[in-house]
């Protein structure tokens, strides 16, 4: 999938959860608690504390995973800085979600009767394990800088560069070359790598190069 196509997927899906948010708070049916609170009461969708279901975008102003459940509902988890993407026993950001990704979600119930996920586990991903690709796509860009610093465990390194300091993440399918590439790093080796600009200090990896 070429990164023209995650952003154009990723834009609809945000316009798609907020118009969720807005039938969920019109009160139509319960909303979204009513929804998950019957599916991890025994539906078919979750076991206990769990639900599975496919992803439908991420929506990073608000925070809330769009899921599509088994019955074909659509709900909004919430998500923070501490929720953790699992896929291959490796983390990731939330960001590395894609429409169409098959997981599984722990949730918690909050003091305003709302769900929260603080673990997400991706059991299918939409593009399979065969690796990312660099795409012709304008928005993949080259970086290049000097590592500052290391976090194996979450698939994150900070780089210096000539217009700051950028946090890079790695997609969970991330290819085995640039996975091992990832993890010979060491503070205050020079790096050069193509990426898409999460944010202006964001960036996800494509590839190493």
């Amino acid at each position: 999938m070429t990164t023209m196509i995650r952003a154009a997927r990723r834009g609809a899906a945000t316009l798609m959860l907020l118009a969720t948010g807005a039938c969920a708070s019109n009160g139509t049916g319960g909303g979204i608690s009513d929804i998950l609170g019957a599916v991890l009461g025994g539906g078919a969708a979750g076991n206990g504390n769990q639900v599975s279901g496919v992803v439908r975008g991420v929506d990073t102003r608000n925070q809330q995973i769009g899921l599509q459940l088994s019955n074909g509902q659509t709900v909004g988890l919430n998500y923070d800085n501490q929720t953790k993407v699992v896929y291959n026993n490796q983390s990731y950001a939330v960001t590395s979600l894609d429409a169409g990704d098959q997981v599984t979600a722990r949730i918690q119930s909050t003091n305003n009767n709302s769900y929260y996920t603080d673990l997400v586990q991706v059991d299918q991903p939409v593009q399979g394990t065969g690796g990312t690709t660099t795409g012709s796509s304008s928005n993949v860009q080259s970086v290049q800088g000097t590592v500052r610093a290391m976090d194996q465990t979450n698939g994150l390194f900070s780089l210096n560069t000539s217009n700051g300091t950028l946090t890079v993440s790695l997609p969970y399918n991330v290819s085995r070359a640039d996975q091992n590439r990832f993890q010979s790093l060491r503070t205050g080796d020079n790096v050069r790598l193509y990426g898409v600009y999460l944010n202006n200090t964001r960036v996800e990896l494509r590839q190493f190069y």
